[in-house]
């Protein structure tokens, strides 16, 4: 396992737990999905994950040390985080925003060098958004920005990326080019964690599946074994259907009546 969750607890002002007995691993080039209603944790999840949040019990390892062992720059050269908003907080052209994932391989006064910026061209073209490499980032949409920020993480050459609902503000075919290009990551070596709203893009990345319910409990498992009609109906509280598609070889969600 390259990074490890124990125990994971956390709650705001100390008052009710949001979650609890939080329990799973990643390894290298696996992908863990985290599926949940709006405002069930996920994304606080990933805060404490991230080591952006003190979470309440438990903590998380990364190559078997407690992640608050760390510097900022080795946490930084092993987990990439892109969050579901990234607000910029200056006009900087789309590549020199991404050259800044090489900040931590880069000493106090040290500049990016040529090489560092081929690599957030490379970046750049495998996202196919080379042609915003000139664009102020305070520019760019929604789902431009979250584009940038993952070519940004993926300069950074983490071993783990953390993706808080990476489709978001994406249209359909860019939602699909998402989902391939974490496939690719992840047969690269890298491990992946990421929350999502949508069934069926969990089942086709397939992996390791969490439920995060709403009253704090976590259950992990194989994608395909966890995320059933049952626990769906009971994590979101509608009726949905499971269906095998023979010409997709996989099921895909569907809503019920």
């Amino acid at each position: 396992m390259i990074l490890e969750v124990k125990n994971l607890g956390f709650s705001y002002n100390n008052e009710t737990e949001l979650f609890r007995n939080v329990n799973f691993g990643i390894e290298k080039g696996g992908i863990f999905s985290v599926l949940g209603a709006n405002g069930a944790g996920k994304s606080t999840m990933l805060n404490c994950i991230a080591n952006l949040l003190k979470p309440l019990e438990g903590g998380v390892y990364l190559g078997g040390k407690h992640i608050t062992e760390l510097s900022i720059t080795e946490t930084a050269r092993k987990i990439g985080y892109v969050p579901q908003i990234h607000t910029p907080a200056y006009g900087y052209e789309v590549l020199d925003f991404v050259v800044m994932g090489r900040a931590p391989y880069l000493g106090f006064f040290e500049k990016p060098s040529l090489k560092d910026y081929e690599m957030a061209e490379e970046a750049l073209e495998e996202l196919g958004i080379l042609k915003l490499a000139k664009r102020p980032y305070t520019e760019l949409s929604g789902g431009e920005r979250q584009q940038v920020t993952i070519a940004r993480v993926m300069v950074q050459k983490p071993d783990i990326i953390i993706l808080d609902e990476p489709t978001n503000h994406l249209d359909y075919g860019n939602q699909l080019r998402m989902l391939h290009l974490i496939k690719r990551l992840a047969k690269k070596g890298y491990g992946i964690i990421l929350t999502s709203h949508m069934p069926d893009h969990v089942l086709f990345l397939n992996g390791k599946a969490g439920l995060l319910h709403s009253d704090g409990t976590f259950e992990t498992g194989n994608t395909y074994d966890i995320v059933t009609e049952e626990n769906l109906n009971r994590l979101y509280g509608v009726q949905v259907h499971m269906v095998y598609i023979p010409e997709l070889g996989r099921k895909v969600c569907i809503p019920g009546e």
